[in-house]
């Protein structure tokens, strides 16, 4: 199976709007072949979500989470979330700004270092391919195997310091990118986290 990049994801998605996750699987099974992957994006209806990233989101919400263990002593941790959408209507409804407060929740339990992979250095990432090859070679495994190893490693890597590749702390079956996604389809608007700050007392 070919390699999937974050930049590959990251294109094809401008290219068609659909879904995060629904592209990356089109990638898998089309083995790389972004013209293939386009068709059957297309195949499986997901046409309509085109027009819902290509429209821009600057409404929203600014949500807040404050962890008090003790009710009767100061949050000693919080978090803050920017979530946007296209229109002022889908920023007040209850499913929009109950999930800004799932994803704060999530956020202070899970911890991410990044919004999305892309913002990862590439200077990290080659840092953690680096010692991913090293283990595997420590443990003796196959040089022609290595290559997919790493890979695995540093999706893993990704699903820990990355908000959208997270699974979700209620559900793991789904990240949060799914999430998102799958709030977009329903409210038929893009639905994004721009940005995000967790604190914690002498952290």
């Amino acid at each position: 199976m070919a390699e999937i990049k974050a930049a590959d994801v990251k294109a094809l998605r401008e290219a068609t709007g659909a879904g995060m996750m629904d592209v990356k699987k089109a990638l898998q099974d089309t083995d790389g072949d972004a013209e293939k992957a386009k068709d059957l994006l297309r195949e499986r209806g997901l046409a309509s979500a085109k027009k819902y990233g290509q429209r821009a989101a600057e409404e929203g919400v600014v949500e807040a989470y404050l962890h008090k263990p003790d009710p009767h002593m100061p949050a000693k941790l919080g978090v803050m979330i920017e979530l946007n959408c296209a229109t002022d209507f889908v920023a007040k409804t209850e499913r929009f700004r109950d999930l800004a407060k799932q994803i704060c929740m999530h956020i202070s339990h899970a911890r991410p270092v990044y919004l999305t992979r892309d913002e990862v250095p590439d200077a990290e990432v080659d840092r953690e391919r680096e010692i991913y090859v090293k283990q595997a070679q420590a443990e003796g495994k196959p040089e022609k195997i290595i290559p997919k190893i790493v890979e695995g490693k540093l999706e893993a890597f990704y699903a820990d310091v990355c908000l959208f590749d997270q699974k979700w702390i209620r559900d793991d079956s789904k990240t949060i990118g799914h999430m998102l996604d799958e709030a977009s389809s329903e409210l038929k608007e893009p639905v994004k986290v721009r940005r995000f700050a967790y604190f914690k007392v002498g952290a």
